[in-house]
């Protein structure tokens, strides 16, 4: 049984996925303003009580060449505070491209994204989260 969280963490807005509790399917649940520390803190508290979280699964943007840039090294240090504050352990996954993944997945859908930033910051946490579900699951089955 798996209950994570996955985070695509932007300066303005974060999207949260959750999965189910098999840890097979990820899914959307909220887009959270990032206008503060105490306010995010307080969205993923709540958020992790009623999913009973163990886990965030954060979304790292490398660089094209696989570097750490300066928006990782934010986010890393932004990680940070939030394990802490949320005592919950963290893990990284490749985000490259997932809001480019996230766009073409709900245009296929014909969902309109071009005004709602949101809903593309919820599908790009969906992607990160099944990215590791799927490789998690790939790992236990070796």
């Amino acid at each position: 049984m798996i209950s994570a969280l996955g985070l695509d963490i932007g300066s303005k807005r974060i999207g949260v996925a959750g999965c189910d509790r098999t840890g097979l399917i990820a899914t959307g649940l909220m887009t959270i303003d990032n206008r503060s520390f105490g306010y995010v803190t307080e969205q993923l508290t709540q958020l992790v009580r009623q999913r009973e979280a163990t886990l965030l699964v954060v979304g790292l943007p490398y660089t094209m060449d696989g570097t750490l840039g300066t928006q990782a090294r934010r986010v890393q240090k932004f990680t940070k505070r939030l394990a802490k504050a949320l005592s919950l352990p963290v893990t990284y996954v490749d985000e490259r491209l997932t809001s480019v993944e996230a766009v073409q997945q709900l245009q296929a859908e014909r969902r309109p994204t071009a005004k709602d930033k949101g809903l593309i910051d919820r599908r790009a946490a969906a992607i990160i989260l099944q990215q590791w579900l799927d490789h998690s699951r790939a790992d236990r089955s070796l």
